[in-house]
């Protein structure tokens, strides 16, 4: 597994806060309300990022926000050059984080299990 470099680390971590507030408040678009940046990935060789994005709200369907902002991708790219003082700002590939959705299923699954199980020993207790 190849070392991780601090300095990826600083990058990663400084691109994920500022597409955070470019998303929020350069990009008006309503099909974008309550994305968050949830990682941010940038290659060894700084050319390249992936960003991880996830919703939190109800309907929790990523494809049109990653469509779209890989679209504005190139936009993005553009207002990061102004606010970073990086001598290139790698190529941004946004992607559905879908952690949070898993997550989500996983506690219905083990919520149901639970509340099965004790009306299952509530029917085969003993009555007094």
């Amino acid at each position: 597994m190849p070392r991780e470099y601090p300095r990826k680390l600083r990058i990663n971590a400084q691109l994920r806060r500022e597409l955070t507030e470019l998303i929020r408040d350069e990009l008006g678009d309503p099909r974008l309300a309550g994305i968050t940046v949830t990682d941010v990935d940038v290659a060894p060789d700084l050319r390249n990022a992936t960003v991880k994005i996830s919703r939190l709200a109800l309907n929790p369907d990523l494809a049109e926000p990653v469509k779209l902002l890989n679209q504005a991708a190139g936009l993005l790219r553009g207002k990061l050059g102004r606010r970073l003082k990086l001598r290139s700002i790698p190529v941004l590939y946004f992607r559905a984080d879908l952690a949070l959705a898993e997550g989500d299923h996983i506690h219905k699954l083990i919520r149901q299990a639970v509340d099965e199980d004790r009306r299952h020993h509530e029917n085969d207790s003993p009555q007094k």
